[in-house]
């Protein structure tokens, strides 16, 4: 940065705003602008450039090849995008924040270079951008302990717990609420859900791998078991993989911006270790599950971002005010409903079929398990005195 820098001034009157999806000479523009901003000394890597090609395609069907295209400066793409409002440039910014996540190390010139064009289009308010920051200058544990006082997870503690059902409030996101008899009987209950209900699938998910409903000692925290009613609604396994698709279906259906700290968290856990104990130890982080097998796995990424967009989209047309955040909704009052009603209220989209060709996987087939989570859910069993039945979930 050369000087001080006025943003781009945001539309003032809704006819100034451009609310039209973007045009194909529009995807263009942006992919410049992801392809520049995150990209290192010697250009993006090869995970960056499989997230943001799969992930510009996922939500525009446009084919692009980012690393590809002529560089686009901050402010040039602000000007691209002026009748654009906040929450547009937001996603802007969080696609770029994204990619600069995935290097490993960040290097500083690379933060320097998201914060200005976010600077530019004045969205530089998003709250990882100081976490990624803490990262790029060596600092995890400070990175930690700003992640940890975010906004968003700040928001789950502000509301009362309702929809959690719990007996007293929290003190922390992921207070594990150990001691709660009624909470882990009102889980269990599930049991008693109709056939091809969502509640009867939650129960299945839990008895096939061995987990203790929240509640009792060795649980998932009340708010963090709220995604496992995703992982079923949402037709996702129990792998790591499939916690990247749903936390960023998760973080990509939620109006609120500063959920995209949760697909930070993952990726933080999950690829790069940064936020190696972001869940409180609940999740074991283990780096380098999208690396791994990248094209395939930024397919699934980017679908199940996607699908996160058009569930917030079809709950703002059609319930306006309805919250778009699945860890606040009290899942317990659709237990009892038939899953594919839930789904098609919410207006859920499938699991695209390149997605699946890609290795997305159910809950309820082979992959959908870790061999972990299979051998675990046999010792409980075992412990029980009753016949272990996963299903259908196979460990690939």
């Amino acid at each position: 940065m050369t000087g001080p820098i006025t943003p781009v001034p945001l539309p003032t009157t809704v006819a100034e705003t451009n609310l039209e999806p973007p045009t194909r000479d529009e995807v263009i523009t942006m992919a410049r602008a992801f392809g520049t901003a995150p990209a290192p000394e010697g250009g993006l890597t090869p995970v960056q450039r499989a997230v943001l090609n799969a992930m510009v395609e996922s939500m525009t069907r446009v084919q692009v090849d980012v690393a590809q295209l002529e560089p686009l400066g901050p402010e040039e793409f602000a000007e691209s995008i002026r009748h654009r409002d906040l929450a547009f440039r937001r996603r802007m910014v969080q696609a770029m924040l994204l990619a600069e996540m995935l290097l490993v190390p960040i290097p500083p010139g690379v933060t320097a270079q998201v914060e200005e064009y976010a600077q530019w289009l004045g969205a530089a308010d998003d709250e990882m951008m100081r976490v990624v920051r803490r990262i790029a200058s060596g600092s995890l544990g400070l990175a930690l302990m700003d992640f940890q006082r975010s906004g968003y997870f700040q928001e789950l503690l502000a509301q009362p717990p309702e929809h959690l059902h719990t007996s007293r409030a929290l003190a922390d996101a992921w207070d594990m609420a150990c001691s709660d008899d009624a909470l882990y009987e009102r889980w269990a209950a599930l049991e008693h859900c109709p056939d091809g209900s969502l509640g009867q699938g939650v129960w299945r998910f839990y008895r096939a791998r061995g987990f203790t409903f929240p509640g009792h000692p060795e649980s998932a925290p009340p708010n963090l078991a709220q995604h496992d009613w995703v992982h079923v609604l949402a037709d996702y396994g129990s792998a790591v993989e499939s916690e990247i698709e749903v936390f960023g279906l998760i973080a990509r259906c939620n109006d609120d911006p500063r959920a995209f700290s949760l697909l930070a968290m993952v990726l933080g856990l999950f690829e790069t270790g940064y936020l190696f104990d972001a869940a409180k130890g609940f999740f074991e982080y283990d780096r380098g599950h999208l690396s791994r097998d990248i094209d395939r796995m930024a397919v699934r990424l980017a679908d199940a971002m996607y699908r996160g967009a058009m569930l917030a989209w079809h709950v703002n047309d059609t319930y306006p005010g309805r919250s778009t955040d699945l860890l606040t909704i009290d899942w317990f009052a659709h237990a009892d409903r038939p899953l594919d009603d839930v789904r098609a209220e919410l207006g859920l989209l499938p699991r695209s079929a390149r997605a699946v060709a890609a290795g997305s996987k159910t809950a309820w087939e082979r992959g959908g398990i870790s061999p972990f989570q299979q051998q675990h859910g046999r010792a409980v069993a075992e412990a029980e005195g009753r016949e272990y039945d996963s299903y259908g979930a196979e460990p690939a």
